[in-house]
């Protein structure tokens, strides 16, 4: 099988996704596939022949133009088939007031939230309770994110967040342990505990090694590991995922988990989380990629 690996694009997470890429790419040639690489810079219409050439489109970009829906689109309308969610579920999974949204309505737990839209001002005092988290709506990688103990750092973190996005998200910060939850098809893998060096898991705590440690398995009683994991499939079914993903939460120090957000491309980097994840689960970095091509196959 041809497979056209597209990476790079123009998000905050260009470089991620180049390194994601190919990763994926020198998967996809050691499991005996004719690989062609495709890095997105701009203009689409030009890369077309490109990537008709292939069988199957692995889409290895993050954040905007990748994960929100626009490249599925794209890729939808000249009808090449691709590995990830598709259009509608990759707008909602990227819009975290929209899926903290939907996650709420079915009963699960999220940090309170407000948000800010592009224009509107910064209110002098607002109805949550301190520490917050301030992060733009639609980015990842904790690009743009920024965690404020009072009211008087409050201006500066909107602002931070503003230069990302156009909507703000300002949310509870939840004391305790962070950890994610990786989804494949109908399963899930081991929990994997985030302990960054940073204050928090910030971008450089992401892609720079020894950087963060990480437990997998987490540090959760397995009742708790069973009851979290239930919760990450329920919210990967009920966005209308498909093939794989991985959801982000906050574990309180009473043990309740509380659902952050939902990435529909999880990194492949040599640091990323989910490869961690299937590794503990006997899965190589291979092995995990010619699944996620056998579930993209299935779906034709």
């Amino acid at each position: 099988m041809k497979i056209a690996v597209i990476m790079g694009g123009h998000s905050g997470e260009r470089e991620v996704s180049l390194d994601s890429g190919n990763a994926i790419a020198e998967a996809c040639g050691a499991l005996g596939h004719e690989v062609v690489k495709v890095e997105l810079n701009g203009n689409l219409e030009s890369l077309i022949p490109e990537i008709k050439s292939a069988d199957l489109v692995f889409n290895g970009l993050h954040g905007t133009g990748g994960e929100d829906g626009a490249i599925q689109g794209f890729l939808k309308s000249i009808q090449m088939p691709f590995t990830g969610s598709g259009v509608e579920s990759s707008a909602i999974c990227m819009d975290k007031r929209v899926s903290k949204s939907l996650a709420q309505n079915k009963g699960i737990k999220t940090p309170n939230w407000i948000t800010l839209d592009k224009k509107e001002e910064i209110p002098n005092s607002i109805e949550l309770t301190y520490p917050l988290v301030v992060k733009p709506s639609r980015e990842g990688s904790s690009i743009g994110l920024s965690i404020i103990r009072d009211s008087s750092q409050l201006k500066e973190a909107v602002n931070a967040a503003r230069q990302h996005t156009g909507v703000v998200l300002i949310e509870e910060y939840i004391q305790g342990k962070e950890i994610t939850v990786s989804v494949i098809g109908n399963e899930t893998y081991p929990i994997v505990e985030i302990i960054p060096s940073n204050e928090f898991y910030d971008y450089q705590c992401k892609y720079t090694s020894g950087m963060s440690e990480y437990l997998c398995p987490a540090d959760i009683p397995e009742n708790k590991t069973s009851d979290i994991q239930a919760i990450a499939l329920q919210i990967h079914t009920m966005m209308g995922c498909r093939h794989y993903s991985r959801v982000d939460f906050r574990i309180d120090n009473n043990g309740d988990a509380y659902f952050l957000e939902i990435n529909t491309l999880p990194g492949m980097t040599s640091t990323s989380l989910f490869p961690k994840s299937a590794k503990a689960h006997g899965i190589s970095f291979n092995d995990l990629i010619a699944k996620i091509i056998q579930l993209a196959i299935e779906d034709f």
